[in-house]
């Protein structure tokens, strides 16, 4: 993947952005365990950058999706994990669909507000029972009148506690479980929805997850993405573009991660020589940037092949699994490298240690990132 001049001056743009208006207050916001969503969406829909990839008549860039990845790397400048998550998913998990499939009328009353930061948006997939396992979701949509009726429960909700609407997966009939569900735009104000609490995670602290009640929450069927019973169809091309968009994402907080780590290390004298001078240490952290290379570079192939119109969940698969590694070994490495420094709750590197965990469960969980891998080797074993 070539980057133009076009991209690189999103990724100045970006760079600078968050030099200026998120890095300064990222403490607060980590001690808050929220960010002001409304606010930051705002700023970056008036820079152009909530619709790169989406239709020019509704706001956005029509850029290709080599675009979408560039800012995801480039939000990994960002001093924590929780705040580029949560612009991922308005641009990249809650907002594809809709784009794609929704109806005219749809998309200028939900799509264009999110693509000018005017609505924060988040996406109801994964419930109490059900997460990486999209087929068991139990939330309903019945049609009664011309609306749809909704009950049920949704849990890890990312920006769902500031969120103006929500892409919500049901099931809207009673057939086979690939073929029942359906996406449904929902306004999050709308009678029957129900905060039932704030979720405390150990890490990704100032992203704000709910769990939210649907007790018969009733919307127009005009609310419906595409076609009925093609929800999760929808949802795995959904996925495709959040799991790139995750592994681009970790790329650039990786390399910082290790670069402050040889700042310190540098410093750090231990037995009269510094830290970084042992080669354990050096060699470890040039393996570790091998690595990340190597993940970049996986990255980059699958973009373009996403771009040429090819399937490219095996390849997105493999991006994501690889990104959720590294998101563990990496700041795990570098952080013994710091000492007890390493064991703070501010330090650059333990913050990374604890967002990065959830990498490798949020978006599908390495397992089921092993079995599509394994699906498309042909290697899994018959059903009986």
């Amino acid at each position: 993947m070539q980057l133009t001049h076009e991209h690189e001056e999103i990724q100045r743009t970006l760079k600078r952005f968050i030099a200026e208006q998120i890095n300064p207050h990222v403490d607060e916001w980590e001690a808050a365990e929220m960010f002001p969503a409304h606010q930051v969406f705002k700023q970056l829909g008036d820079l152009g950058l909530l619709g790169l990839t989406k239709p020019t008549e509704y706001g956005g860039m029509g850029l290709d999706y080599s675009y979408s990845v560039v800012m995801a790397e480039a939000l990994g400048d960002i001093a924590c994990g929780a705040v580029p998550m949560a612009i991922g998913v308005q641009t990249d998990m809650a907002t594809p669909a809709l784009a794609r499939f929704g109806s005219d009328a749809l998309k200028r009353e939900f799509l264009a507000p999110a693509i000018a930061g005017d609505a924060v948006s988040c996406i109801g997939v994964s419930e109490p029972g059900a997460g990486s396992d999209v087929a068991q979701v139990k939330t309903t949509a019945k049609k009664v009148g011309g609306d749809y009726v909704i009950n049920g429960a949704k849990m890890w909700i990312t920006n769902s506690l500031q969120a103006d609407w929500m892409c919500l997966l049901a099931n809207t009939s009673e057939g086979a479980a690939h073929k029942n569900k359906s996406l449904i735009v929902v306004p999050m104000k709308t009678p029957g929805i129900s905060v039932a609490k704030k979720i405390r995670k150990i890490g990704m602290m100032a992203s704000d997850t709910g769990l939210i009640h649907f007790d018969d929450v009733r919307v127009p069927q005009a609310n419906l993405i595409g076609q009925e019973g093609m929800g999760f169809t929808y949802q795995m091309m959904q996925f495709q573009e959040e799991r790139l968009w995750a592994a681009a994402n970790a790329i650039q907080g990786l390399l910082n991660c290790i670069d402050h780590t040889v700042a310190y290390a540098r410093e750090r004298q231990i037995f009269g020589q510094a830290v970084l001078d042992n080669q354990t240490v050096h060699f470890k952290l040039a393996e570790l940037k091998t690595e990340i290379e190597a993940l970049r570079g996986l990255t980059y192939m699958a973009t373009e092949h996403y771009i040429a119109g090819k399937d490219v969940t095996e390849w997105a698969s493999m991006a994501k699994l690889k990104a959720g590694r590294l998101l563990r070994t990496v700041p795990d490495a570098c952080l013994q490298y710091w000492g007890g420094m390493g064991f703070t709750w501010d330090n650059p590197v333990s913050r990374m240690y604890r967002d990065g965990r959830l990498a490798s469960i949020g978006g599908g969980a390495d397992e089921v990132m092993l079995g599509i891998i394994c699906k498309f080797m042909h290697t899994l074993p018959a059903r009986r």
